[in-house]
Order: C-alpha cells, then structure tokens, then sequence
C-alpha cells in the first residue's frame, strides 16, 4: 500500500513543474493520467530528456482539445477523478469549458490545481515568463550572487520545482484532507512566485531583525563568510563548508590544520574577505577527496561537492539508494522516506499516448466509441 492508493489525477501535458507534481503524486500511488496534444496537426511538447523520468508511473493519453468529442472525453474524466492539475495561463481552461466552474459542476469533490507562474489573479497573471522571471519578482533571485556581482539563478529549481510543482503537491494534499472533512473540493492556486517568496521566509526574518543587510555576498548565508563557502581543491573540484556554530568551526580549523590564534575572531565580519582567502589557500593543497577523508565523520560541517554523474556512487547515498534506475536513466528516488507505506517509483505505463485506448475503456466507453474517436481524430 501507497498513501495516494485510489487517488485518480488528471495531469494536463505541461513542462517541467506539473509533471514533477505529478511525478511526486504517482510515486506515492496516485493513479494520474498525462492528457496530451495529438501528434498529429501540432508539435508535441519538447521531451528534451529522452525517457523522462517525470513520466515514470504514470498512464497517458493523447485528446484533441479542439473538438467537442475531446472536450466531452476530459469532461467524462473529470467526474471520475480526485485531482485536476492545469499548468496553462488563466483563461484557457475556461474558454475550453473546463474551467472550476465547470468542473466543480460535474464533480463537486474535485481538487483543481492550477499551477502558474504569477498565479490566477494580478497584472502580471497573463504575462509569459519562466523561473527565473518568476524568482527575480519574489526577491529571492537577488539572493544568489557574491558581493559586487550579477545574480545567478539556481538552475530552474527554486521556481519550477520547489516553489512551483513541490508545493502544488503540498496544496492538493492539504485539500484531499480538508475534503475528508467537508466532501468539498476546491481550487488550489500555486504560483511560483508565492512559492518562491514562501521559501524565502528566513530572510525577511533576518533582515526584519538586522540579522543581515542587503549588502548581498557580505552576510553569512550569501557567501560573505569564511565558514559558509565552497572552495576549490587542488584537482579542480570543490569542498562545501557550513561551519556556522563554534564547536564545528572548531573542527573546520582542525581538519584544515589551522591554528585559530592565527586568525580573526570568528565572527570579525569586516576579516571576513582575508580569511576566506586563507582558508582558498589552504583547501588548494589536497585533492577534494583528500579533505573529503579528512573530514569524514567528523562534526566540521563539511562535504565534497559531488556532479550529478558521481551522486548515485557515494557510499552514504547508496546506503539511502539515493538514486535508483529506471528505463537505464538513474534517477532521485521517492522522498520523503515513509516506514509503512512507502513511495515507489516504477516504469511509465508506455510512450506518451500509449494508454489512450485503456483509459478510454476504463472511462466505459464502447468498443464503437472509441474506435469512432480515433477515426474522428478527436482521440489517438
């Protein structure tokens, strides 16, 4: 048994954080249904990964959308299901009469997420934009840089998928237990914009409390500080250090064979620039996995800085099975770790639109039916 065992989702075919939402659903048992565009008359979305491991549990379709045979095929859905996810700008689920009026209308109990980037409502709600557009609006972007230079964004992580597909997920969940209570559905609005701004929250607090300035690359999160930093080793690789309390600074000094009676006081933040350069000079000395050895099982709040091909082969994360393979791309395994039920990652249910007819049939229609779907090409 699996926590969503039971749980039907319809997965309307989007990039990058709807499918990791319903990845996250999937992994965990939920029986979610990816509802694509024909292949015929419109390009499909752009599978830039080859087997895609957001497709990995789940069963697809292919409807054509822009016909009335399409439209009833998603409506049939709809009544049968737990979940709605739409990654599309506001509007265009309503204007295809399957919006959360409509939907609510057919099935009351229905959770319809929507997932966007700027949210439902607001100037910016129609506006195209991406992670990185997303995050630069919410402050958090403008957190990732060093002193006196650029931001950088975190590759698409924060937006698309902690902000966005993480906490849709969290939002689906919060109304499946709410319905528990009410037998009411509801609209789940996830913008990663909010998302974004919420998982800033420790620095609002920070700056709230002096705790640090918008002088980013100066303060002790952001790269201003010695004891927070990557640093590169001798053979071009990298070592991250977190030494923030006392007690792991003091085994940081000690793994790196550093006499403290040489330094500034620990927290003499305007030292903070030399000593980050003797610290450089000294992890420059050995291999990264040299210091990785030195560092191993000890409380200095240092770890090697591993690229994502050497991941699955470090001994802690193959005592976790971090990584698993699947369709022979390895791959993150279902988090969080659950003692009785699990998640379970396993193949996609085929190639996209492999399960059209099966889900067809599933939905009771006739063997008739279908065959005219295909033949009227609302269906493929």
């Amino acid at each position: 048994m699996r926590p969503l065992d039971g749980i039907k989702v319809i997965e309307m075919a989007g990039l990058a954080p709807s499918p990791y939402c319903g990845m996250l659903l999937a992994d965990f048992g939920a029986d979610v249904v990816i509802v694509d565009r024909l292949l015929k008359g419109a390009p499909e979305i752009p599978n830039i990964m080859g087997k895609n491991p957001f497709n990995r549990g789940k069963r697809s379709m292919r409807v054509n959308l822009k016909t009335e045979q399409g439209i009833e095929i998603v409506t049939r859905m709809i009544g049968n299901s737990d979940v709605l996810v739409e990654p599309y700008r506001p509007g265009v689920m309503e204007k295809l009469q399957l919006g959360p009026d409509d939907a609510h209308a057919l099935n009351p109990e229905l959770i319809y997420a929507r997932l966007t980037g700027w949210g439902q409502d607001g100037s910016y709600a129609s506006m195209a934009g991406h992670d990185i557009n997303y995050i630069a609006l919410s402050g958090a972007l403008s957190l990732f840089r060093r002193k006196g230079e650029r931001p950088l964004p975190p590759c698409n992580l924060l937006g698309d998928f902690a902000g966005g597909g993480m906490l849709c997920a969290m939002g689906i969940l919060l109304a499946l237990i709410e319905r528990n209570n009410s037998g009411k559905g509801q609209v789940v609005d996830a913008a990663m914009l909010d998302g974004a701004t919420n998982l800033s929250t420790l620095f609002y607090g920070l700056l709230a409390h002096h705790l640090m300035t918008l002088d980013i690359g100066t303060n002790v999160l952001d790269s201003g500080s010695p004891f927070y930093q990557t640093y590169e080793t001798s053979d071009g690789k990298f070592m991250a250090v977190g030494a923030i309390e006392g007690r792991f600074y003091a085994e940081l000094l000690a793994g790196l064979g550093v006499d403290p009676s040489t330094l500034p006081q620990q927290f003499d933040m305007p030292k903070w620039p030399e000593m980050t350069e003797r610290f450089a000079e000294v992890f420059k000395t050995k291999t990264r996995d040299q210091w990785a050895a030195i560092f191993e099982g000890k409380d200095a709040c240092v770890a090697p800085v591993l690229e994502l091909d050497e991941v699955e082969h470090h001994p802690h994360n193959k005592e976790r099975d971090l990584i698993i393979d699947i369709d022979d791309v390895p791959q993150p395994a279902p988090a969080p770790k659950l003692s009785r039920t699990p998640g379970r990652a396993t193949e996609a249910k085929g190639p996209r639109g492999a399960n059209t007819e099966e889900i067809l049939t599933d939905l009771g229609y006739s063997e008739g039916e279908i065959k005219g779907f295909f033949e009227g090409e609302a269906a493929e």
